[in-house]
C-alpha cells in the first residue's frame, strides 16, 4: 500500500494534468478563433482602404474646408480604453490600465473615459471612477453597428463643440508573435496625412453633391472615423485571442513541468519506501539468523 505522502504527490498529479487539459484546450479554441479574427481584420482593411480613398477625393476637391472633426478648440479629451471581458490572457488589459494611468499623469485637460470589456469597468469601479460609457460583451466579436452605435454619439459632441480629442488606447494585432499597446488619436482627423498618403494628391473626379459638398465631406470623414475604430477593435479583439493562446500555452508548459516534477518526486518517495522495506525484511532477516545462531549455541 502506498505511504501518505505518496497518495498525497498522486493526487496532486491527477489535479495538475486535469489543469493541463483545460489550458491545451483554451489554448486551441484561442488559435481557432485568431483565425477568423486575422480574415475579419483583412475584411476591414480593404473597406478603410476605399474609404480613404473617396474621403481623399472629396478632401482635395475642396482644399479651402475644414470639417469640425479636424477642429480641436475644445479642451475636453474622450480616452476610449479597450480591455477584455474575460481574464486568462497574461498582460493584455494591465498594459492598457498602465497607459490610461500614464495618460492622466501626463494630461492637464478634462478628460471622460469610455470603458469597452469588463476588466477595465472591474478596475474603475475597483478605482472609484466613473466612465461616461461603458460597453461589455464587444471585443470577442466586434462589429461595424457597435463601433458606430459608440462614436456616433461622440462625434455629435465634437460637432457641438464640447469634445476636442478622441484618443483610443488599445492592443493592436501585428502578427502571431507580436502585437503591441498603442494610443490611436481618432479625433482631430488629420487630413494630411489623407490627402498626402495618397500617390497622387489630386481629384480625379468631378462633384455635385445635394444639400452641399462640404455636407458629403463630414459624413465621409466621419464614415472614415468608424471604420478606423471599427479596425482598432477587430484588432483588439485579435490581439486578446494571441495574447490568451500564449498564456495558455505557458501555462500548458508550466503544468507539463509541474507534472514532471511531482511524478520524480512520487518516485523518489516510492524508492525510498521500498529501500526502507527492503533494509527491514534484511534486518529482521539478519536479526532472525543471529537469533538462531544464539539459540545452536545455547544448546550446544
Amino acid at each position: 500500500m502506498p505511504g501518505g505522502k505518496e497518495r498525497a504527490l498522486r493526487g496532486r498529479i491527477r489535479s495538475v494534468n486535469s489543469t493541463k487539459k483545460i489550458t491545451k484546450a483554451m489554448e486551441l479554441i484561442a488559435a481557432s478563433r485568431i483565425v477568423k479574427a486575422v480574415g475579419r481584420i483583412g475584411g476591414a482593411r480593404t473597406y478603410f482602404r476605399e474609404m480613404s480613398e473617396l474621403t481623399r477625393e472629396l478632401l482635395v476637391t475642396l482644399p479651402s474646408y475644414r470639417p469640425a472633426l479636424t477642429r480641436t478648440e475644445a479642451a475636453t479629451t474622450v480616452l476610449i480604453l479597450v480591455t477584455s471581458d474575460r481574464g486568462l490572457c497574461g498582460g493584455y488589459n494591465s498594459a492598457v490600465i498602465r497607459a490610461y494611468e500614464e495618460q492622466v499623469r501626463r494630461l492637464d485637460s478634462p478628460i471622460e473615459l469610455v470603458g469597452i470589456g469588463r476588466r477595465i469597468e472591474n478596475y474603475l469601479h475597483f478605482r472609484g471612477i466613473e466612465s461616461k460609457v461603458q460597453l461589455n460583451g464587444v471585443t470577442h466579436l466586434p462589429t461595424l453597428d457597435q463601433a458606430y452605435s459608440l462614436m456616433r454619439p461622440i462625434m455629435e459632441r465634437v460637432d457641438a463643440g464640447e469634445v476636442g480629442r478622441v484618443v483610443v488606447i488599445s492592443n493592436r494585432f501585428y502578427s502571431l508573435g507580436l502585437q503591441r499597446l498603442e494610443e490611436t488619436t481618432l479625433i482631430p482627423v488629420d487630413t494630411s496625412a489623407v490627402v498626402d498618403g495618397a500617390d497622387d494628391p489630386v481629384a480625379h473626379f468631378d462633384f455635385e453633391a445635394e444639400p452641399s459638398l462640404e455636407t458629403v465631406i463630414d459624413t465621409a470623414l466621419g464614415q472614415l472615423v468608424v471604420a478606423e475604430f471599427f479596425g482598432l477593435l477587430l484588432e483588439a479583439s485579435a490581439a486578446e485571442h494571441a495574447a490568451r493562446q500564449r498564456a495558455m500555452k505557458n501555462a500548458t508548459d508550466n503544468a507539463t513541468e509541474l507534472v514532471r516534477n511531482l511524478t520524480r518526486a512520487m518516485n523518489r518517495v516510492r524508492q525510498d519506501a521500498i529501500t526502507t522495506e527492503i533494509t527491514e525484511i534484511v534486518g529482521g532477516a539478519e536479526a532472525l539468523a543471529q537469533g538462531e545462531h544464539a539459540m545452536s549455541g545455547d544448546e550446544r
